[in-house]
C-alpha cells in the first residue's frame, strides 16, 4: 500500500506530456484553459460575481440572491457534462518569474507546501465551475465549496523554486450535489514536466446565498480509463462512509487494538512499585502530551474565501504549518510533508474569528511523523469555541524518532486513529530529503 503512489507516479512519468490531462487520452480542448496561477481567483470572482473590495461583499451576496431562478429543480433538468469538459491547467511559472517566487520561498530554498494546499484548493472549486457553468448565465447561480481532502499523495520528485510548476485536474465523480475532483501537480525538469503530487478533494455545491444544497450536472464517462475513475469515485465515497462508521467516536476499538494499547500501558507501568498509578516511560519515548504546540490566529477580511468566509486554502495552510513546526520539535531534524489525508471542513469559518489551532504528534513509526491538528473557532462576542476541522498529516523524519506513549483512555483513542490514517495511507517508503517539500 505504501509503495502505492511511488509506483503510480513512475507509471504516469511515461505517459503524461505537458498537455496531457489525469486520463491519458486528455489533450487540453482549449488553450485557453491553461491559466495562470494569479488568474484562478480572479476567475472564480467573476463566475460568482463578487468585489475585490470588502466593503461591497453585503452588496455583492444581496446579488446573488437574484440568481436563484437558474437553479434546477432536480439533476434530470441538467445536462450532463464529460470529464474533459472540467479540464483545466494552471502554471505556477517559478522559474520564468522570479518576482513570484519569494511567496513559494522556504528559508531553506525549497517550495512551501502550504501555498501548495492554498492553490490546490482554488483549483478544485474553479474545476467544479467549468463542470456546472450555465452559458446563458454571466454569473453561476451555484456555491461551490471544499467539502473534503480526501487524500494526497505526493511522489519522489524534486520541488525546486527556480522551475516551473504546472496543476492540472478534473471532475472524476459527481453525486447529486457533491463532486470529486482529481487533480495533479507537476515540476518542469528540462523539456517534460515531471509528476509531484496526486490529489483527491470533495467539492459540494449550495444555492446562491450557500444556505442549502443544490444540485449539480451528472457526469457521462467516456472510454474505460474515464469509466474506471467514476467507478473508483464510488469506491472512495464508499470507503468514506465505513471509515466514518468505525470511527473511534462512534465504537471501541478493535479486539487487536485494544490488546496494543494494553501492552502499551503494560510497559509503562514501574516495576518498583507494583502500581497502575505509578508511571515511567520506556526508553526513547516521549509522552504523547508533550508533543503538543497551539498557535492563534486573527481571521481578517484579507483571508476571505469568494463567499466572504474565510479561505479554506489558508486553513489547511495554517493548520499544516503549524503540524510541520510540530514535527520539526519533535524528531529533532527537519520533516517532510509524505501525505495529507481526511479534512474534513465541517463548518465555515466567519471573517473576525479567532482561530485556535491545537497540534500534537499521534503517532509514530521508523522515521515517520503522523501528526493530528485540531481547528476550532471563537468568536469576539462569544467565547464559546467551535471545532471547524481536524486535519492529519504524515511527515518523514530525517533519522529516526522516539515512540509516542498515550497517557489516558482519551490519548490511546487519538493514538490508534493515528495509526489508522497512517496505515491507509499511499506513501512511499523511501523518499530522499533534496526531494521532498517543506512548509
Amino acid at each position: 500500500m505504501k509503495r502505492a503512489a511511488l509506483r503510480l507516479c513512475t507509471l504516469r512519468k511515461g505517459l503524461l506530456t505537458p498537455v496531457r490531462g489525469l486520463t491519458q487520452g486528455f489533450q487540453n480542448p482549449d488553450k485557453e484553459r491553461v491559466f495562470h496561477i494569479h488568474e484562478v481567483r480572479d476567475k472564480l470572482r467573476e463566475i460568482v460575481g463578487v468585489s475585490t473590495n470588502w466593503r461591497d461583499h453585503v452588496k455583492a451576496m444581496e446579488e446573488r440572491k437574484l440568481l436563484h431562478s437558474f437553479l434546477a429543480n432536480s439533476q434530470e433538468g441538467l445536462p450532463p457534462r464529460r470529464m474533459k469538459d472540467s479540464y483545466i491547467e494552471v502554471l505556477l511559472p517559478l522559474g520564468t518569474e522570479p518576482a513570484l517566487r519569494e511567496k513559494y520561498l522556504t528559508v531553506q530554498n525549497t517550495v512551501r507546501f502550504g501555498r501548495i494546499l492554498e492553490d490546490l484548493d482554488s483549483l478544485g472549486v474553479l474545476i467544479c465551475y467549468m463542470h456546472t457553468k450555465i452559458p446563458s448565465a454571466e454569473m453561476s447561480p451555484l456555491s461551490i465549496v471544499t467539502a473534503l481532502v480526501d487524500k494526497i499523495d505526493l511522489c519522489k520528485n524534486c520541488l525546486s523554486p527556480e522551475q516551473d510548476i504546472k496543476f492540472s485536474g478534473h471532475v472524476s465523480w459527481v453525486g447529486k450535489t457533491s463532486m470529486e475532483v482529481k487533480m495533479q501537480m507537476f515540476q518542469s525538469h528540462g523539456n517534460e514536466f515531471s509528476p509531484v503530487l496526486d490529489a483527491t478533494f470533495v467539492m459540494v455545491a449550495r444555492d446562491s446565498e450557500n444556505k442549502g444544497p443544490a444540485f449539480v450536472n451528472p457526469l457521462i464517462p467516456e472510454g474505460p480509463e474515464e469509466e474506471e475513475l467514476f467507478r473508483q469515485g464510488e469506491l472512495n465515497k464508499g470507503r468514506r462512509v465505513a471509515f466514518s462508521s468505525t470511527s473511534l467516536l462512534k465504537m471501541a476499538p478493535s479486539a487487536k487494538e485494544r490488546t496494543a494499547i494494553h501492552e502499551m500501558f503494560l510497559s509503562t507501568l514501574d516495576p518498583k512499585t507494583i502500581s497502575f498509578r505509578s508511571r515511567i516511560l520506556p526508553p526513547n519515548a516521549v509522552w504523547m502530551e508533550d508533543s503538543k504546540l497551539k498557535s492563534l490566529e486573527v481571521c481578517h477580511p484579507q483571508e476571505r474565501n469568494i463567499f466572504n468566509r474565510i479561505f479554506g486554502g489558508f486553513l489547511m495552510r495554517k493548520a499544516y504549518e503549524l503540524g510541520w513546526a510540530t514535527a520539526c520539535n519533535f524528531g529533532g531534524s527537519r520533516p517532510f510533508v509524505v501525505a495529507v489525508d481526511d479534512i474534513m471542513f465541517q463548518k465555515p469559518v466567519e471573517v473576525g474569528s479567532l482561530l485556535f489551532l491545537s497540534s500534537q504528534v499521534c503517532f509514530t513509526q521508523d522515521k515517520y511523523i503522523q501528526v493530528r491538528v485540531h481547528s476550532e473557532v471563537a468568536s469576539l462576542q462569544n467565547k464559546e469555541h467551535t471545532t471547524t476541522n481536524v486535519f492529519h498529516f504524515t511527515f518523514m523524519s530525517e533519522n529516526d524518532v522516539p515512540l509516542v506513549f498515550p497517557r489516558t483512555y482519551g490519548e490511546s483513542m487519538l493514538y490508534l486513529d493515528g495509526q489508522r490514517h497512517f496505515n491507509s495511507m499511499s506513501v512511499p517508503v523511501t523518499l530522499e530529503k533534496e526531494y521532498l517539500v517543506e512548509p
